[in-house]
Protein backbone atom coordinates (compact mmCIF):
# COMPACT_ATOMS: atom_id res chain seq x y z
CA UNK A 1 0.00 0.00 0.00
CA UNK A 2 2.85 2.47 0.78
CA UNK A 3 3.31 2.20 -3.02
CA UNK A 4 0.01 4.56 -3.70
CA UNK A 5 1.29 6.91 -1.01
CA UNK A 6 4.99 7.49 -2.34
CA UNK A 7 3.03 7.88 -6.35
CA UNK A 8 2.28 11.03 -5.66
CA UNK A 9 5.53 12.21 -4.51
CA UNK A 10 7.33 9.94 -7.49
CA UNK A 11 5.34 12.18 -9.88
CA UNK A 12 6.09 15.24 -8.90
CA UNK A 13 9.40 15.12 -11.15
CA UNK A 14 6.70 14.67 -13.73
CA UNK A 15 4.27 17.14 -12.95
CA UNK A 16 7.14 19.94 -12.51
CA UNK A 17 7.71 19.79 -15.87
CA UNK A 18 4.11 20.67 -16.93
CA UNK A 19 3.32 23.94 -15.93
CA UNK A 20 0.12 24.62 -17.76
CA UNK A 21 -3.37 24.68 -16.18
CA UNK A 22 -6.14 23.09 -17.19
CA UNK A 23 -8.53 25.44 -17.93
CA UNK A 24 -12.27 25.46 -19.51
CA UNK A 25 -13.77 26.83 -22.46
CA UNK A 26 -16.63 29.48 -22.03
CA UNK A 27 -18.99 27.93 -20.41
CA UNK A 28 -21.91 26.49 -22.79
CA UNK A 29 -24.84 26.66 -20.60
CA UNK A 30 -26.02 23.23 -18.78
CA UNK A 31 -24.41 20.60 -20.32
CA UNK A 32 -26.19 18.20 -19.17
CA UNK A 33 -29.23 19.34 -20.43
CA UNK A 34 -28.82 20.63 -23.89
CA UNK A 35 -26.55 17.63 -24.60
CA UNK A 36 -24.24 20.22 -27.07
CA UNK A 37 -20.74 19.22 -27.79
CA UNK A 38 -18.51 20.30 -25.11
CA UNK A 39 -14.69 21.36 -25.73
CA UNK A 40 -12.13 21.80 -23.33
CA UNK A 41 -8.39 22.33 -22.89
CA UNK A 42 -6.58 19.92 -20.80
CA UNK A 43 -3.62 20.68 -18.67
CA UNK A 44 -0.82 20.15 -20.97
CA UNK A 45 -3.10 22.20 -23.45
CA UNK A 46 -4.34 19.55 -25.58
CA UNK A 47 -8.14 20.18 -27.33
CA UNK A 48 -11.46 17.53 -25.83
CA UNK A 49 -14.09 17.51 -28.04
CA UNK A 50 -16.90 15.83 -26.50
CA UNK A 51 -20.52 15.54 -28.92
CA UNK A 52 -22.16 16.17 -24.89
CA UNK A 53 -21.64 14.92 -21.36
CA UNK A 54 -19.52 11.88 -21.42
CA UNK A 55 -21.15 9.15 -19.22
CA UNK A 56 -18.83 6.41 -19.37
CA UNK A 57 -15.74 7.77 -17.44
CA UNK A 58 -12.91 6.32 -16.44
CA UNK A 59 -10.48 7.73 -13.71
CA UNK A 60 -6.50 6.98 -13.60
CA UNK A 61 -6.28 8.81 -10.25
CA UNK A 62 -7.80 8.87 -7.01
CA UNK A 63 -8.45 12.01 -6.96
CA UNK A 64 -10.38 12.34 -9.78
CA UNK A 65 -12.46 9.02 -9.25
CA UNK A 66 -13.03 11.22 -5.86
CA UNK A 67 -14.25 14.04 -8.12
CA UNK A 68 -16.61 11.86 -10.36
CA UNK A 69 -17.98 10.47 -7.64
CA UNK A 70 -19.17 13.59 -5.48
CA UNK A 71 -20.37 14.94 -8.75
CA UNK A 72 -22.58 11.81 -8.72
CA UNK A 73 -20.97 9.74 -11.85
CA UNK A 74 -20.03 6.45 -11.20
CA UNK A 75 -17.08 5.89 -12.92
CA UNK A 76 -16.82 2.96 -15.20
CA UNK A 77 -13.33 2.38 -14.74
CA UNK A 78 -10.99 2.90 -11.61
CA UNK A 79 -7.37 2.52 -10.80
CA UNK A 80 -6.62 0.56 -7.98
CA UNK A 81 -9.79 0.16 -6.67
CA UNK A 82 -8.28 -1.74 -3.40
CA UNK A 83 -6.50 0.76 -2.76
CA UNK A 84 -8.82 3.38 -3.38
CA UNK A 85 -10.99 1.98 -1.38
CA UNK A 86 -8.66 1.36 1.93
CA UNK A 87 -7.36 5.10 1.48
CA UNK A 88 -10.71 6.93 0.85
CA UNK A 89 -13.12 5.71 2.81
CA UNK A 90 -14.73 9.42 2.27
CA UNK A 91 -16.13 8.90 -0.58
CA UNK A 92 -16.33 5.79 -1.30
CA UNK A 93 -16.58 3.88 -4.65
CA UNK A 94 -19.97 4.09 -5.68
CA UNK A 95 -21.22 0.59 -8.33
CA UNK A 96 -18.75 -2.00 -9.39
CA UNK A 97 -15.90 -0.32 -11.28
CA UNK A 98 -13.34 -2.08 -13.71
CA UNK A 99 -9.82 -2.31 -11.74
CA UNK A 100 -7.81 -0.97 -14.66
CA UNK A 101 -4.60 -1.36 -13.26
CA UNK A 102 -2.51 0.54 -11.05
CA UNK A 103 -2.58 4.07 -11.34
CA UNK A 104 0.82 4.83 -12.52
CA UNK A 105 0.48 2.07 -15.11
CA UNK A 106 -3.00 1.79 -16.22
CA UNK A 107 -4.21 -1.43 -18.06
CA UNK A 108 -4.74 -0.03 -22.15
CA UNK A 109 -6.40 -3.14 -23.00
CA UNK A 110 -8.45 -3.11 -19.96
CA UNK A 111 -9.50 0.57 -20.68
CA UNK A 112 -10.04 -0.35 -24.50
CA UNK A 113 -12.58 -3.29 -23.35
CA UNK A 114 -14.76 -0.45 -21.27
CA UNK A 115 -15.59 1.38 -24.53
CA UNK A 116 -15.43 4.62 -22.75
CA UNK A 117 -16.76 8.08 -23.39
CA UNK A 118 -14.04 9.54 -21.60
CA UNK A 119 -10.71 8.54 -19.70
CA UNK A 120 -9.74 11.40 -17.39
CA UNK A 121 -6.26 11.46 -16.27
CA UNK A 122 -3.57 13.54 -14.24
CA UNK A 123 -0.43 14.76 -15.75
CA UNK A 124 1.49 12.83 -13.30
CA UNK A 125 1.36 9.73 -15.92
CA UNK A 126 4.15 9.80 -18.64
CA UNK A 127 3.09 10.95 -21.81
CA UNK A 128 3.88 8.16 -23.47
CA UNK A 129 1.32 6.76 -21.47
CA UNK A 130 -1.41 9.50 -22.13
CA UNK A 131 -0.77 9.49 -26.15
CA UNK A 132 -1.31 5.42 -25.76
CA UNK A 133 -4.95 6.47 -23.83
CA UNK A 134 -5.44 9.47 -26.51
CA UNK A 135 -5.82 6.02 -29.01
CA UNK A 136 -8.74 4.55 -26.64
CA UNK A 137 -10.73 7.36 -26.36
CA UNK A 138 -10.49 11.10 -25.48
CA UNK A 139 -8.30 12.14 -22.68
CA UNK A 140 -9.04 15.06 -20.36
CA UNK A 141 -5.89 15.51 -18.61
CA UNK A 142 -5.88 17.87 -15.11
CA UNK A 143 -3.03 18.83 -13.02
CA UNK A 144 -2.70 16.88 -9.96
CA UNK A 145 -1.58 19.58 -7.97
CA UNK A 146 -0.53 23.27 -7.54
CA UNK A 147 1.74 23.87 -4.55
CA UNK A 148 1.24 27.84 -5.70
CA UNK A 149 -2.39 27.46 -5.39
CA UNK A 150 -3.42 24.10 -3.66
CA UNK A 151 -7.12 24.70 -3.02
CA UNK A 152 -7.55 26.63 -6.47
CA UNK A 153 -6.29 23.99 -8.50
CA UNK A 154 -8.30 21.52 -6.36
CA UNK A 155 -11.58 23.43 -7.35
CA UNK A 156 -9.90 23.77 -10.88
CA UNK A 157 -10.31 19.91 -11.66
CA UNK A 158 -13.24 19.61 -10.30
CA UNK A 159 -15.16 22.63 -12.63
CA UNK A 160 -13.23 20.57 -15.37
CA UNK A 161 -14.52 17.08 -14.75
CA UNK A 162 -18.18 18.60 -14.30
CA UNK A 163 -17.97 20.89 -17.49
CA UNK A 164 -17.23 17.29 -19.38
CA UNK A 165 -19.61 15.34 -17.29
CA UNK A 166 -22.29 17.81 -17.45
CA UNK A 167 -22.86 18.37 -13.80
CA UNK A 168 -21.46 22.19 -13.28
CA UNK A 169 -24.58 22.63 -10.65
CA UNK A 170 -23.36 19.61 -8.78
CA UNK A 171 -19.55 21.00 -8.62
CA UNK A 172 -20.93 24.54 -7.73
CA UNK A 173 -22.95 23.00 -4.40
CA UNK A 174 -19.40 21.17 -3.63
CA UNK A 175 -17.47 24.44 -3.55
CA UNK A 176 -20.25 26.12 -1.23
CA UNK A 177 -20.48 23.19 1.02
CA UNK A 178 -16.71 23.50 1.35
CA UNK A 179 -16.85 27.52 1.88
CA UNK A 180 -18.89 26.57 4.71
CA UNK A 181 -17.14 23.63 5.94
CA UNK A 182 -13.93 26.20 6.24
CA UNK A 183 -15.78 28.83 7.60
CA UNK A 184 -17.43 26.98 10.44
CA UNK A 185 -14.10 25.26 11.27
CA UNK A 186 -11.84 28.37 11.36
CA UNK A 187 -14.46 29.95 14.30
CA UNK A 188 -14.34 26.59 16.18
CA UNK A 189 -10.99 26.37 16.01
CA UNK A 190 -11.09 30.33 16.91
CA UNK A 191 -13.60 30.03 19.71
CA UNK A 192 -11.48 26.95 21.22
CA UNK A 193 -8.32 29.65 21.51
CA UNK A 194 -6.65 27.89 18.89
CA UNK A 195 -6.61 30.91 16.27
CA UNK A 196 -3.02 30.68 14.95
CA UNK A 197 -1.97 27.67 16.59
CA UNK A 198 1.49 25.96 15.34
CA UNK A 199 0.22 22.75 13.61
CA UNK A 200 1.88 20.12 11.48
CA UNK A 201 0.61 17.60 9.36
CA UNK A 202 2.83 14.82 8.22
CA UNK A 203 2.47 11.18 6.96
CA UNK A 204 5.00 8.66 6.85
CA UNK A 205 6.08 5.12 6.12
CA UNK A 206 8.42 2.57 7.18
CA UNK A 207 10.66 1.40 4.12
CA UNK A 208 13.37 -1.71 4.98
CA UNK A 209 13.17 -0.54 8.51
CA UNK A 210 14.11 2.98 8.13
CA UNK A 211 11.27 5.91 8.61
CA UNK A 212 10.49 8.23 6.23
CA UNK A 213 8.27 11.21 7.29
CA UNK A 214 6.80 13.87 4.76
CA UNK A 215 5.90 17.12 5.94
CA UNK A 216 2.88 18.58 4.35
CA UNK A 217 3.56 22.54 3.37
CA UNK A 218 1.97 25.69 2.64
CA UNK A 219 1.41 24.19 -0.44
CA UNK A 220 0.01 20.99 -0.12
CA UNK A 221 -3.58 20.98 -0.19
CA UNK A 222 -3.87 20.04 3.64
CA UNK A 223 -1.47 22.73 3.83
CA UNK A 224 -3.72 24.95 2.22
CA UNK A 225 -6.63 23.83 4.05
CA UNK A 226 -5.33 24.20 7.63
CA UNK A 227 -4.09 28.08 6.53
CA UNK A 228 -7.88 28.90 5.57
CA UNK A 229 -8.57 27.37 9.08
CA UNK A 230 -6.52 29.69 10.70
CA UNK A 231 -3.64 27.92 12.06
CA UNK A 232 0.11 28.39 11.01
CA UNK A 233 1.96 25.58 9.42
CA UNK A 234 4.71 24.89 12.04
CA UNK A 235 7.23 23.21 8.77
CA UNK A 236 9.65 25.39 7.66
CA UNK A 237 11.14 22.81 5.06
CA UNK A 238 10.92 23.60 1.48
CA UNK A 239 7.66 21.51 -0.53
CA UNK A 240 7.96 20.49 -4.07
CA UNK A 241 6.09 22.60 -6.60
CA UNK A 242 3.06 20.32 -7.27
CA UNK A 243 2.05 18.57 -4.55
CA UNK A 244 3.97 20.61 -1.50
CA UNK A 245 5.45 18.11 0.08
CA UNK A 246 8.97 17.47 1.28
CA UNK A 247 10.34 15.02 2.84
CA UNK A 248 12.21 14.12 6.53
CA UNK A 249 13.56 11.68 9.18
CA UNK A 250 12.65 11.62 12.93
CA UNK A 251 15.51 14.21 13.66
CA UNK A 252 14.03 16.80 11.36
CA UNK A 253 11.51 16.87 13.78
CA UNK A 254 12.75 18.27 16.79
CA UNK A 255 12.79 21.57 14.56
CA UNK A 256 9.30 21.60 15.03
CA UNK A 257 9.00 22.79 18.56
CA UNK A 258 6.18 22.88 20.76
CA UNK A 259 3.30 22.31 17.96
CA UNK A 260 0.00 20.39 17.64
CA UNK A 261 1.28 17.47 15.00
CA UNK A 262 -1.31 15.49 13.59
CA UNK A 263 -1.05 12.66 10.75
CA UNK A 264 -2.83 9.76 9.09
CA UNK A 265 -2.10 6.54 8.78
CA UNK A 266 -3.95 3.21 7.46
CA UNK A 267 -4.61 -0.01 9.65
CA UNK A 268 -4.69 -1.48 6.21
CA UNK A 269 -1.22 -0.92 5.76
CA UNK A 270 1.05 -2.06 8.27
CA UNK A 271 4.29 0.32 7.30
CA UNK A 272 2.03 3.86 7.31
CA UNK A 273 1.64 4.45 10.20
CA UNK A 274 5.25 4.85 11.96
CA UNK A 275 4.47 6.79 14.47
CA UNK A 276 2.46 4.84 16.78
CA UNK A 277 4.72 2.02 15.46
CA UNK A 278 8.61 1.54 15.51
CA UNK A 279 8.52 5.19 16.85
CA UNK A 280 6.88 4.66 19.79
CA UNK A 281 10.37 3.43 21.29
CA UNK A 282 12.61 6.00 19.82
CA UNK A 283 14.51 8.11 21.85
CA UNK A 284 14.49 11.34 20.00
CA UNK A 285 10.54 10.49 18.92
CA UNK A 286 9.93 10.21 22.73
CA UNK A 287 11.94 13.58 23.74
CA UNK A 288 10.10 15.68 21.45
CA UNK A 289 7.77 18.39 23.01
CA UNK A 290 4.31 17.73 21.54
CA UNK A 291 4.74 13.87 22.44
CA UNK A 292 5.58 14.45 26.07
CA UNK A 293 2.63 16.77 26.14
CA UNK A 294 0.26 14.49 24.24
CA UNK A 295 -0.13 16.32 21.35
CA UNK A 296 -0.20 14.21 18.67
CA UNK A 297 -3.13 13.50 16.90
CA UNK A 298 -3.75 10.62 15.04
CA UNK A 299 -6.61 11.61 12.39
CA UNK A 300 -9.14 8.90 10.94
CA UNK A 301 -8.26 6.80 8.45
CA UNK A 302 -9.46 6.77 4.84
CA UNK A 303 -9.55 10.50 4.29
CA UNK A 304 -7.81 10.67 1.00
CA UNK A 305 -5.13 13.85 1.49
CA UNK A 306 -4.84 14.54 -2.51
CA UNK A 307 -8.62 14.15 -2.30
CA UNK A 308 -11.37 16.54 -3.53
CA UNK A 309 -13.61 19.22 -1.39
CA UNK A 310 -15.49 15.96 0.31
CA UNK A 311 -12.26 14.36 1.78
CA UNK A 312 -11.26 17.72 2.55
CA UNK A 313 -14.94 18.56 4.09
CA UNK A 314 -13.93 15.04 6.53
CA UNK A 315 -10.33 16.44 6.89
CA UNK A 316 -11.75 19.64 8.50
CA UNK A 317 -14.35 17.95 11.10
CA UNK A 318 -11.32 15.64 12.15
CA UNK A 319 -9.07 18.65 12.51
CA UNK A 320 -11.71 20.44 14.82
CA UNK A 321 -12.52 17.33 16.95
CA UNK A 322 -8.54 16.71 17.58
CA UNK A 323 -8.16 20.29 18.61
CA UNK A 324 -11.12 21.34 20.50
CA UNK A 325 -11.48 18.03 22.49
Amino acid sequence: MRRFLLTAAAATVAALTLTACGTTEPAADDAKKTAEPITLTGASGAKVELAGPAKKVVGTEWNVVESLISLGVEPIGVADVKGYQTWNTAVPLKGEPKDIGTRGEPSMDTIASLKPDLVIATSDLPPAALQQLRKVAPVLEVRPGDAADPIGQMTKNLDLIARATGTTAQSDKLKQDFQAKLDQGKKALADAGKAGAPYAFADGYVVSNQVSIRPYTSGSLIGGVNEKLGLKNAWTVQGDEAYGLATSDVEGLTKLGDVEFAYIGNDGDKDSNPFAGVLAQDKVWTSLPFVQKGNVNRLPDGIWMFGGPQSMNKYVDSVVAALTK
